[in-house]
């Protein structure tokens, strides 16, 4: 266990110790200063007491609050409570009852009545003062560690915020660049043929990097915005093909334009036109874009080739653990990615089902 996981843990687990162990003497102490001799009865009595408080305590933590007042079921938190308090006096009533406690209270209290007990001697210091001292500095621990417990976790949470936009910056900076590189490329293969088709691609690259440069500064981008860049993006590739490439592009119908994270589709559509298409053979790339409830569906299917790298190239594409790493960042929990491939059919498929509220 590192130093910081151990920072997260033992904190919170010391503050449950010294709350407990603050309980427990407050149910004792003041019984202990009776000048009674005290039955077994109500040392077993206070056990059970405690015991139950204790687990009232931890089901009201971890599964009444969790469940119904952070969702804000209000009515059935308060109802839930209201029957485990019940239950737990009801309980206790019973533990008496059976212990006969208050028969052996009984005994206790006419035994020291009957037999008064020695003078005590005077003391040189207060004890109840001492005790209460003592109780004063406990609490004032107690709060104490707790302020700096969520000083600390304030400061390491700003902390985690720089490193993910840090990472972040770092993983668009891969993209990019990439993408530019691959496609001036393509522009340069095209002056050589076709000049016409050279001047277009200059026009659609123009607008892809209006939109790199500009519109995916923000941190979120209108899904109308990134389908159309993807649109772009697959008719300024389609120049350089043959006609034994065919490549679709299905968007949502109906489309909801909701906010998603710029560039999230381009490191698999990319993959497809590296990895899934051939100058020779017939070739497939199929991306389909569909929307359910609050989820965001995209496939990419693209032609398998056996002699090819099926998966990204990590030496000069962004990879497929870049891209996942920004999903973890962005969408932490709320996405599923599935790659695979399809021998049977040749086919090579990338699923992403992204949680979008």
């Amino acid at each position: 266990m590192n130093a910081t996981t151990a920072s997260k843990k033992y904190p919170p687990i010391l503050l449950h110790i010294l709350g407990w162990s603050f309980l427990a003497f407050l149910m004792t102490w003041q019984p202990l200063s009776w000048q009674v001799e005290l039955p077994y009865t109500f040392w077993a009595k206070a056990c059970v007491q405690f015991f139950l408080l204790i687990a009232l305590f931890y089901l009201n933590y971890y599964l009444l609050y969790p469940r119904f007042l952070a969702k804000n079921k209000i009515l059935p938190f308060i109802l839930l409570n209201i029957l485990a308090v019940f239950i737990l006096a009801a309980s206790m009533e019973q533990v008496k009852d059976l212990l006969k406690h208050g028969e052996y209270m009984e005994k206790a209290f006419k035994a020291a009545s009957q037999t008064p007990g020695p003078r005590k001697p005077k003391e040189k210091i207060d004890y109840f003062a001492l005790l209460t001292a003592l109780i004063i500095i406990g609490v004032s621990t107690s709060i104490a560690a707790v302020r700096n417990a969520q000083l600390d976790r304030e400061f390491r949470q700003e902390l985690e915020q720089q490193k993910i936009n840090s990472e972040l910056s770092f993983l668009k900076a891969q993209i990019n660049p990439h993408f530019f590189f691959n496609t001036l490329n393509n522009i340069y293969a095209l002056t050589i043929i076709d000049v016409e088709a050279a001047q277009q691609a200059l026009h659609k690259l123009s607008r892809l990097m209006r939109y790199v440069l500009y519109d995916t500064q923000r941190e979120t981008v209108r899904l109308s915005q990134e389908i159309a860049f993807a649109q772009d993006y697959i008719q300024l590739m389609q120049l350089r093909l043959t006609d034994k490439v065919r490549v679709t592009l299905l968007p949502p119908s109906p489309l909801v334009d909701i906010d998603i994270a710029p560039m999230l589709f381009l490191p698999f559509i990319e993959n497809a036109f590296k990895h899934g298409v051939s100058a020779t053979d017939p070739s497939e790339i199929n991306i389909t874009i569909s929307q359910d409830q609050q989820h965001l569906h995209v496939e990419v299917i693209n032609t398998l080739f056996v002699k090819k790298s099926s998966s990204i190239d990590q030496s000069n594409g962004i990879g497929l653990v870049n891209t996942q790493r920004r999903l973890d960042l962005l969408y932490p929990g709320k996405y599923q990615l599935e790659v695979k491939e399809d021998l049977a059919n040749r086919a090579y498929e990338v699923r992403l089902d992204l949680e979008t509220v």
